[in-house]
C-alpha cells in the first residue's frame, strides 16, 4: 500500500486531495480562463479583464440552478396548484357538512329537550293523577305518549342518518332555508317594485325628451329642406327636360359616394309597429339629405368671375360661315389666362385636345352631369384629379375653333348637352 502510495503519490495528502483536483482539472479544462477587451473610445483606453476558471465555473452552476428552479416552480405551479385548489375545496366542503351537522343537532338537541320535557309531564299525569282522570282522558295521554315516543324514535334516526349518509339533508334544514329563500325572494320583490317605479318614471322623462327631440330635428329638417329646394327650384324646369324628377335625383344621390360629398346614405329602418312619428322622421331626414347631397353634386354656379355672357345656348350664326348652326353651351367673355374653375366637386375625366374644341377639360360630377371647358391656354389639372368648387382647372386661351380668347363652356347629362343657362349663376 505505501509503495503504491509512494509509486503514483508524494504524499497521502496528495491521494486524499487526487479526485478532487481531477475534477478541478476537468472544470477547468471545460472552463478555461478568458480574457476580454474593454476599449474607452472618448479617452482612447483600452482595458483587459480576465475570467477565471472559477468565476465562469460559478456563474454556470448559478445559471443551472436558476433554471432547475425555475423549472421545478413551473411544475408546482402548473401541478400542485391545482390539486392544492382541490383540495382546499374538499375542505371547504367538508367545513360546509360540519357546519350544517353542528346546525341540526343544536335544533335536534332542543327538539329532543322539549319532546323529554313534554314526556315527562304526560308521565307525571298518568301516574299521579290517574285516579282523577277518565278513560278518555288517559286515552289521550297515552296516545300523546306514544306520539312524543315516536318524535324521540324519529330524531334517533335523523341523528344516526346524519353521520352515516353523506346525501343527508336534515327537515329542519330545509325549511330553514325554505323561509329564507322565502324572505330574500320578498325583499328582491319588494327592490323590484322600487325599481319598476323609478324605471317608469325615467322612461316618461325619457318619452319627453324624445319628443322634444323629434319636435326640434323635424322643425330644423323641415327648414333646412325648404331652403335646399328653394335653391333647387331655378333647375327644375330644365332637370324636367331631362327626363328627370327632383325625388329620383334625391334618391340617386343618397346612393352616390366620392371623397368630397361623403359615403352613401343609408335610410334608417324603423319598425312599422312604433309611433308613425319616426318613420315621417326618418323619411324628412333621408329627403334632407339628399337635397343637401345633390346641392352640392350638381354644377351649379359660374366657371369663371366677374362672368359675362357673350353667347347662349341654342341657334346662331356661325362665327364662320355666318349659318345658321346649334351652339352646345355658353360662352363667357374673358382674356388669355383668365382663371376657370370647378363648379362642383367632381373627378377629371379629359385632360387635352379635342377638335374643334381645342384645349379642353372635362369633369364628371356624378349622376351623370358633367361639365366641359374649351378653348384653354392652358390646362392646371391631369385626368384623374378630383377637384373641389373653386380649383382652378384652367385658363382662358382661344385654341381650337375660336374667334378670340375667351371661355366655351358645357354642361352635359349622359353625354349629351343641354341648356346650361338655369345652372349658371351670373
Amino acid at each position: 500500500m505505501i509503495n503504491f502510495i509512494t509509486r503514483y503519490f508524494t504524499s497521502l495528502w496528495a491521494l486524499i486531495t487526487w479526485p478532487f483536483r481531477a475534477i478541478w482539472k476537468l472544470i477547468c479544462k471545460m472552463f478555461p480562463p478568458r480574457e476580454f477587451t474593454v476599449m474607452d473610445t472618448p479617452r482612447g483606453n483600452v482595458y483587459t479583464f480576465k475570467q477565471s476558471s472559477f468565476w465562469r465555473f460559478t456563474k454556470f452552476c448559478g445559471k443551472v440552478g436558476l433554471i432547475i428552479w425555475a423549472t421545478w416552480s413551473t411544475y408546482v405551479f402548473v401541478y400542485h396548484r391545482p390539486l392544492l385548489q382541490k383540495r382546499t375545496q374538499q375542505l371547504e366542503d367538508v367545513k360546509s357538512v360540519y357546519t350544517r351537522q353542528m346546525t341540526d343537532l343544536q335544533i335536534y338537541l332542543k327538539k329532543y329537550n322539549d319532546l323529554t320535557k313534554n314526556l315527562n309531564v304526560i308521565d307525571d299525569k298518568l301516574l299521579n293523577a290517574q285516579e282523577k282522570l277518565s278513560d278518555k282522558d288517559k286515552e289521550e295521554l297515552m296516545n300523546s305518549r306514544i306520539k312524543t315516543w315516536g318524535e324521540l324514535e324519529f330524531l334517533r334516526t335523523r341523528v344516526t342518518e346524519m353521520f352515516t349518509n353523506d346525501e343527508y339533508t336534515a327537515e329542519y334544514t330545509k325549511l330553514s332555508e325554505l323561509s329564507a329563500e322565502f324572505e330574500l325572494t320578498r325583499a328582491e320583490n319588494d327592490e323590484l317594485k322600487k325599481q319598476n317605479a323609478n324605471l317608469l318614471e325615467n322612461m316618461q322623462k325619457i318619452s319627453n325628451a324624445d319628443n322634444q327631440i323629434i319636435a326640434l330635428v323635424t322643425k330644423l329638417t323641415s327648414e333646412n329642406t325648404d331652403e335646399l329646394k328653394s335653391e333647387l327650384k331655378t333647375i327644375n324646369t330644365t332637370i324636367a327636360s331631362l327626363g328627370l324628377t327632383q325625388q329620383k335625383l334625391i334618391k340617386n344621390a343618397n346612393k352616390y359616394a366620392n371623397p368630397f360629398v361623403g359615403s352613401v346614405f343609408n335610410p334608417l329602418d324603423i319598425d312599422k309597429e312604433l309611433d308613425p312619428k319616426y318613420q315621417q322622421l326618418a323619411e324628412d331626414l333621408e329627403l334632407w339629405h339628399g337635397l343637401s347631397k345633390l346641392n352640392s353634386i350638381l354644377p351649379i354656379g359660374a366657371p369663371v368671375a366677374n362672368a359675362r355672357i357673350t353667347s347662349n345656348y341654342g341657334m346662331r350664326s356661325d362665327p364662320f360661315t355666318g349659318e345658321q348652326k346649334r351652339h352646345r353651351g355658353i360662352d363667357f367673355a374673358g382674356k388669355i389666362g383668365t382663371e376657370l374653375m370647378a363648379v362642383a366637386p367632381g373627378r377629371v375625366i379629359s385632360a387635352g385636345e379635342r377638335v374643334g374644341y381645342g384645349t379642353t377639360v372635362e369633369i364628371d360630377h356624378g349622376l351623370g352631369f358633367t361639365t366641359l371647358y374649351a378653348h384653354l391656354s392652358q390646362i392646371m389639372v391631369t385626368r384623374g384629379d378630383w377637384v373641389r368648387p373653386g380649383t382652378v382647372v384652367g385658363l382662358g386661351g382661344s385654341t381650337g375653333r375660336s374667334t378670340g380668347p375667351h371661355l366655351h363652356y358645357e354642361i352635359r347629362y349622359k353625354g349629351v348637352p343641354f341648356d346650361p343657362s338655369n345652372f349658371v349663376k351670373e
